[in-house]
Formats: C-alpha cells, structure tokens, sequence
C-alpha cells in the first residue's frame, strides 16, 4: 500500500510538472496543444485578492476603506469560501491536490503599516490567513508608514505567510539582467536574516513583467509569481504571471467584490502579444488568445480594453479568440479583461481572463 500511495504521488508530481511546463511554453509563445476539458473539470480554480492600504484616505488608488474592508471578511466568513494562503493554494494546485470550490487568497503588498494596525486584528479575529508581499528596501530604511522588522517577524510567527516584492519596488521591465538579480539576491538575504525564511512566492512591483523578467524570476526558484491583473486561475495557468483581483475605494464595493470571490479561470493559452511589455508603435499590436478548454456560452465572451473600453472579438473556431484594438497602447499600462457567463452548476457566475501589458514611458 505504501509503494502504491508513493507511486500515486509521484506520478501526481510529474503531471503537474507536465502542466506547467506546458502553461509556460504557451506565455513563451510556442504552439502546444491542450487536451480540451470541460468547466466541471476544473476542480482547483481560484481567486487571490490584492490590498495594499487599510483606512488611509490620503491615498485612495490603493487604500481601501475600513467598512468596505469588514464588508469584505464578513462575506468571507459567511460560509461559502474556503480561505488559505497563497503559498498552500499554490502548493495544492502544483501538486495536484485538488481545491475546494470558491477558493479564496487575500494577499497584501507594500508593508504598509496599516497592514499592521488595521488589517491584521480584523483578518486575526476573522480567522483568515493571508499573504503579505514585501519590498525588503523600505523596511530596511524605516520608512513613514512602513512595518518594522519586528512587526512583520511578530505576524510571521503567527503564521501569516510572506512573499518577495523586490529590494526597492522598482519598474522591473525598465533595468537590465544586473540589476534585477541583485534586487531578488538582496530581497532573500534580508528575509532570511531578519525572518529566517525564503519566500516561495514572488509579485511583480505595479504587475509589470516581461519574458526577460518572468526568465530571471523563474531563475530565482519561485513556485509562483503574481502580478495585478484581474482573473481566476487554475493548476494549468502559466504560474509565473498569475491574476489577482485589485480593491481599493473605487473599486472595492461588495458587488464586484462578490463578483470576483465567485470567479472560475477561463485558463486561457497562445497569448497576444506574447511579451507582455511592449515597445512603442504607431499601431496596436495584435490580441488575442485560445481557451485551454471550451466553455459553454462561448458567443457570451466580452473583453473590455482599459484604454479603449469594449472591444471587437473575431472567432477563429472553437477556442480561439482575436481581439480588434482600435488605438495604439498608450505608455504605461495597459489592461484587457474578459469575462464570460458560467452556466449550468456554475449559473450565476463568471469565467475570468485579464492580462496586463506594460509599454515603458521612456
């Protein structure tokens, strides 16, 4: 019984090895076929949340206020979300472990001090756990409103889990090789001498990556990497740019909070452009992407443009979609979200694709 268990297990491994790898050759822009599956058989799909600030008007963009932050828990706890760590839903889905439908991350960037003052006691008393993603270089230099070392090390040893940030919270796409190494070398050596840990998980700063970014992390070891793009996502997802939900005060109300909590991966593959920084044009550059798997409701899809608003989708056959985009991306960033009704068992709900793309200012 052993030796079938440990067999079972291994070939769990080397599956969701296979997975991965092949989410990741798709991003990279190769052609790699996908075994089609149906919406029932996406048994690990999950949503992870993004905060920054807790009752800090000053800055509205990344603050969200108290109330619409205890709306949030409230719902929540309210019974039908399973809660767990960034860290362990990461595990889970590589592993091949399965989840629990609604299943549910809350991660926080920056190391705000509010974090501390007003996120932790209400998320303790809650019985949540979360993830905080850290830029080491701030806390070093004992920034205004930023947690102390002895801060974060009392909520680490309460368990709440860690993940890397960079050194300095730079625009990463906008430096060299040099430069991004020593800020990820620099962000470990700081969390393992002050919390004796190595963070498994890693968030791009301002969600911006590239191909040549998304290689140095991947470099670095990390299981996962986020960026701040809206979606839901699966064990078949390329796992070094995964989604997150942003909430703030504008856009932190409980209807789009439910909304999202309720979201299901639309896993989606081939995606144009397939840098996700790009260079200045007088054209927009092609979009598009391929289902992983076909959805019901597939003439439902809408995708909308931050830039540009609605979009135009031209179907090529069954999974694949091309997107029309009128105007060139502006510098900066630019959002695509697209969003597609469940149906049957998942009625109600919604499938959830968003990427972001970053064009330098410079």
């Amino acid at each position: 019984m052993l030796i079938g268990r440990n067999l079972m297990k291994s070939c769990g491994l080397l599956l969701s090895g296979a997975i991965t790898l092949l989410a990741a050759i798709s991003t990279l822009g190769f052609s790699t076929p996908v075994p089609a599956q149906t919406a029932s058989e996406q048994p690990d799909s999950a949503v992870v949340f993004m905060y920054h600030r807790f009752g800090d008007s000053r800055y509205p963009s990344t603050n969200i206020r108290l109330d619409q932050f205890e709306a949030h828990i409230q719902e929540l706890v309210s019974g039908k979300y399973t809660v767990l760590p960034v860290p362990k839903i990461i595990y889970r889905q590589q592993n091949g472990l399965g989840l629990p439908d609604r299943t549910v991350g809350i991660s926080i960037d920056d190391a705000y001090e509010t974090i501390y003052t007003e996120a932790w006691p209400r998320l303790r008393d809650a019985g949540l756990p979360f993830t905080i993603f850290i830029s080491t270089g701030p806390v070093d230099q004992g920034l205004e409103d930023i947690m102390s070392w002895d801060q974060i090390r009392e909520m680490v040893d309460a368990g709440v889990t860690v993940g890397a940030h960079t050194k300095t919270h730079l625009h990463m796409p906008d430096f060299g090789k040099d430069r991004l190494v020593a800020e990820l070398e620099t962000s470990r050596e700081r969390f393992q001498s002050e919390l004796g840990i190595t963070p498994t998980v890693f968030a791009y700063p301002y969600g911006e990556a590239s191909r040549a970014v998304i290689s140095i992390v991947t470099e670095h070891g990390f299981d996962a990497a986020f960026g701040q793009h809206s979606g839901a996502f699966n064990s078949g997802d390329f796992q070094l740019y995964l989604p997150r939900f942003p909430m703030n005060e504008n856009f932190g109300d409980m209807g789009r909070f439910k909304t999202a909590a309720n979201a299901l991966s639309m896993s989606a593959a081939d995606v144009t452009p397939d840098d996700m920084t790009v260079a200045a044009a007088p054209n927009a550059p092609a979009m598009g992407f391929t289902m992983r798997h076909p959805l019901p409701r597939s003439d439902e899809l809408s995708c909308f443009l931050s830039h540009e608003g609605k979009a135009d989708i031209l179907r090529l056959g069954e999974t694949r979609f091309e997107i029309r985009v009128g105007t060139p991306f502006p510098p900066g960033r630019t959002r695509l979200n697209c969003t597609l009704p469940g149906s049957g068992e998942n009625a109600g709900r919604w499938h959830w694709f968003g990427q972001q793309f970053y064009q330098p200012k410079n």
